[in-house]
């Protein structure tokens, strides 16, 4: 069987012009069996590991779709032809930017929309009108409801980690989605697996579909070689983490909470191992810009949660570390996807405390994966041949002096709350200093009028009023000193 091309796959010549400017000329596994497919249109189910090549395998037919002459006619406001979903942000902007140049090819416009930034650039995209649009499901279904984004023209559809989009509990608002596309489209979708409901999926959405499935779901990758290494303690376990992050090469060590990626994150930078860190509590500027340092080459070592277990594409990553095991098999076989993609070779180190051994023992042996665990030391040959060159010390930057925490908001809104409620404060002391002096006037006033109008007895006897007509003369008295000295 001879070898198979792009060309011979039946790729258009403009966008193999543009892979070969990227330096890719031969496709993977997962390209030679889907393309044929979906090129010709056809629904496809497309089941491949991680780094097997598939963001390529579907942005290829969307593209070549798209650019036929009556695809969709004139371009128009808020209505879309081509439509990609994924789970998170960092998925999506990949996703576009492996669509981007072969769009350019065809003067096809692609755009991102996903949630934690202000919806306004996407807003304007749609308004001025684009082709292909790259999503996290929450907020294009926000501007659906919105009437800013319809999707009546869709040509063709893509579902990218589809089970990924089931664990994140997305799929009712994928089933609403898909719902809101023409039925005649074509619709792709790719997953690892087709559980937690992804097979409804396939089921109601899905045509005649064709089956491709590139190894096992959830299958370790051949290029990969995993190590597990134990270590004694808390604190021995950190000088091994130490040690395996100095190296010179790109390594991603992963985390369970977003607290300790970045603790660890801080800690490395402060020993001279610059670090970035990544986690769900990060704004979409700072993801982007740790992200961009990371990949950049600016800094080495990428600190992170399972938010970058899956989607985040960084290449010549030579080293996964699991510093913390997570806690099912799936999750590890996507860590550890991080390295050894598209044919490359990497190694994946777990680290494994004396409490943790009989669960991590189960979970390899569910992700198939067979490893002897092996003690060591920061200075262990096993551990300085994953090392290699160790990287230069890079001094820590000073820290920034921050002003001294007043514990009030400087914003203009807030500045402008408290003078009024300061103005208010003031008027209402005023009101109240007025009110007490005239009330002070009056007691003053009375108790000198009550006091003169109560005799005096020498001999301790009961002092009687002398008649009804004192006692009433009295009280007019009083009565007539307060009203004296009441404001007019």
């Amino acid at each position: 069987m001879s070898e198979q091309t792009f060309c011979t796959l039946g790729v258009p010549a403009p966008m193999i012009a543009v892979l070969a400017k990227q330096g890719i000329t031969s496709p993977f596994p997962i390209q030679v069996d889907t393309l044929p497919d979906t090129l010709a249109g056809r629904d496809v189910l497309g089941r491949g590991k991680t780094g097997s090549g598939k963001t390529l395998a579907f942005s290829i037919p969307m593209v070549a779709r798209l650019s036929a002459p009556l695809a969709g006619g004139k371009r128009k406001a808020g209505r879309p032809l081509g439509l990609v979903l994924a789970p998170t942000r960092e998925l999506a902007t990949q996703i576009a930017a492996t669509l981007e140049p072969l769009a350019d090819a065809y003067n096809l416009r692609v755009t991102t929309i996903f949630g934690g930034v202000s919806q306004n650039r996407q807003v304007a995209a749609l308004r001025d009108g684009v082709d292909i649009v790259v999503a996290t499901p929450g907020r294009l279904e926000d501007l659906m409801k919105q009437n800013l984004l319809f999707l009546d023209a869709i040509e063709i559809t893509i579902l990218d980690e589809a089970d990924h989009m089931a664990d994140l509990g997305f799929l009712p608002v994928v089933t609403r989605i898909l719902k809101a596309t023409p039925a005649g489209g074509q619709r792709l979708l790719f997953s690892a697996t087709l559980d937690n409901g992804v097979d409804k999926l396939v089921k109601q959405f899905l045509v005649n579909e064709k089956l491709h499935s590139v190894d096992e779901a959830n299958s370790p990758v051949a290029a990969m070689t995993h190590h597990v290494f134990e270590t004694a303690t808390p604190n021995t376990k950190k000088d091994l983490v130490r040690a395996l992050a100095s190296g010179t090469g790109r390594r991603i060590l992963f985390m369970r909470t977003k607290h300790h990626a970045k603790k660890l994150a801080r800690e490395l930078t402060m020993q001279g191992i610059p670090a970035v860190d990544l986690h769900g509590n990060l704004s979409q500027p700072q993801r982007d810009r740790n992200l961009e340092a990371f990949a950049s080459g600016r800094v080495k070592v990428l600190v992170a949660t399972d938010v970058a277990a899956r989607g985040v594409h960084v290449d010549d990553v030579e080293l996964v570390i699991h510093v913390d095991p997570p806690m099912e098999h799936k999750a590890y076989l996507h860590r550890s996807g991080r390295t050894a993609r598209a044919g490359s070779e990497g190694d994946v180190v777990t680290i494994c405390l004396p409490t943790q051994q009989k669960d991590l023992a189960a979970l390899l042996k569910k992700a198939s994966i067979a490893v002897i665990p092996i003690a060591v030391t920061p200075s262990s040959p096993e551990v300085t041949a994953l090392i290699g060159e160790v990287a230069a010390y890079v001094k820590p930057a000073p820290k920034e002096a921050k002003p001294q925490a007043t514990g009030q908001s400087q914003g203009a809104n807030a500045q402008r709350k408290r003078a009024a409620r300061e103005a208010r404060q003031g008027g209402s002391a005023r009101q109240g200093g007025a009110s007490r002096q005239g009330g002070a006037s009056r007691q003053n006033a009375g108790e000198r009028s009550g006091a003169s109008a109560r005799p005096q007895s020498r001999r301790g006897e009961a002092t009687k009023p002398r008649s009804a007509n004192a006692g009433q003369a009295t009280r007019r008295q009083t009565q007539g000193g307060a009203r004296a000295t009441r404001p007019r």
